[in-house]
């Protein structure tokens, strides 16, 4: 499976060797692919610059294990981004253009709405979905 992980995502797992970044350890153990963009990188990395100084280190070595794409030229399907604020809109599309199966994401006010549903082949879920349920086998 393809996991699309948003910034704050990242941001969580760098911050803390808490629940998030076990989950992101047992998606790789599971055979999981876990990925980003530079798009939700800067902005993991200008919100750890703000308020997590500190784990700037932590985000480098998880980096170590997380592929970043560049930002697509193109985006996805307005129909299929529409519904997002112009700011998240770059991140589904993102996982939409990478042929991700999941958008991980802790951001319930952009994409709460959006938890559970499937755009352009990507569903969106909460990182708390993702410790409830166990991942399908990868494909």
């Amino acid at each position: 499976m393809r996991v699309f992980l948003d910034a704050n995502i990242l941001f969580s797992a760098a911050k803390s060797d808490g629940a998030v970044r076990q989950l992101l350890t047992r998606l790789a153990s599971d055979g999981h692919q876990c990925m980003a963009d530079t798009y939700v990188l800067a902005e993991a990395r200008r919100n750890l610059l703000t308020k997590e100084t500190a784990a700037m280190s932590a985000l480098d070595a998880l980096l170590q294990r997380i592929p970043i794409h560049p930002v697509p030229s193109r985006s996805a399907p307005i129909s299929e981004i529409s519904w997002l604020p112009d700011t998240d809109q770059p991140v589904l599309a993102a996982a939409i253009r990478l042929r991700c199966n999941v958008l991980l994401t802790g951001d319930r006010t952009h994409f709460g709405k959006g938890y559970g549903q499937t755009f352009g082949g990507v569903t969106v879920h909460s990182q708390c979905w993702a410790h409830s349920a166990a991942p399908p086998h990868p494909a």
